[in-house]
């Protein structure tokens, strides 16, 4: 991989802040993008910039790589679909067994708005923290959907995008594993404290696991994550295996 400029879709939450430290480690400058689109949990986006603040603070050379942000209003998603993360509906699952908190065509969408703010600024490299292993199911977080969203990106706008799924393949234990291996239990207590997962966006509650109501799916799963983490203990390798299509 060559060590240009990358662009992390950046949420806030636990997922998107180790991708953003996974994205320091491998290029010189990184961009984060994150987005408005009406979700329950807007809390998330006041968490960003503690989030990238805390980071940066860790290490002199991801302070020189860490760039600029941006936030983008999509709020078209509560227009198109009634779901539990863009209303006030309780969260449960639907009758195809996918949970109500999937919200049709978002990673889709905000990775077609990644790769159109990345191409003037001439960034090809995308990275995004979908996971088919932890991903509740949602199809837009499978390896295929992203394999073939960067095939359509690139003859859609004739570009050479790459798009990177840093936790395509491991578990929310492994991802708290990943995170030590990047920055050591200082990066652990960032994405603990700062991070933010929780469906209902309640930040009242401080967890061992960080902050959440504890019992949505999200909250469950970070939570439950944790709990393996701690009980295998931190991984000494400094560096991760590398995931994207390229």
């Amino acid at each position: 991989m060559d060590n240009a400029a990358a662009l992390v879709v950046f949420s806030g939450g636990q997922d998107s802040a180790t991708c953003l430290a996974w994205a320091l480690e491998h290029f010189q400058s990184v961009s984060t993008l994150g987005y408005r689109y009406g979700q329950r949990h807007e809390v998330e986006l006041d968490c960003r910039q503690r989030v990238r603040t805390a980071i940066r603070r860790l290490n002199p050379a991801w302070d020189a790589r860490l760039a600029g942000d941006s936030l983008l209003d999509i709020g078209l998603f509560a227009q198109l679909h009634n779901t539990s993360l863009t209303s006030q509906m309780a969260i449960a699952d639907r009758e195809d067994g996918l949970p109500n908190t999937f919200v049709p065509g978002r990673n889709l969408l905000f990775l077609t708005m990644a790769a159109a703010w990345a191409y003037d600024r001439g960034i090809r490299h995308l990275v995004t923290g979908v996971c088919e292993t932890d991903s509740s199911g949602y199809p837009d977080c499978r390896d295929d959907a992203m394999k073939a969203m960067q095939v359509a990106l690139n003859i859609g706008m004739a570009a050479d995008f790459v798009i990177h799924t840093p936790l395509m393949w491991i578990d929310k234990a492994a991802t708290w594993q990943l995170a030590h291996a990047l920055g050591g239990q200082a990066l652990v207590e960032v994405i603990l404290e700062e991070s933010h997962t929780c469906y209902l966006g309640d930040r009242s509650k401080r967890h061992v696991w960080g902050y959440g109501c504890g019992q949505c799916p999200a909250c469950r799963l970070r939570a439950a994550g944790y709990a393996a983490y701690l009980e295998q203990g931190p991984s000494p390798s400094r560096h991760a295996p590398e995931r994207s299509n390229a």
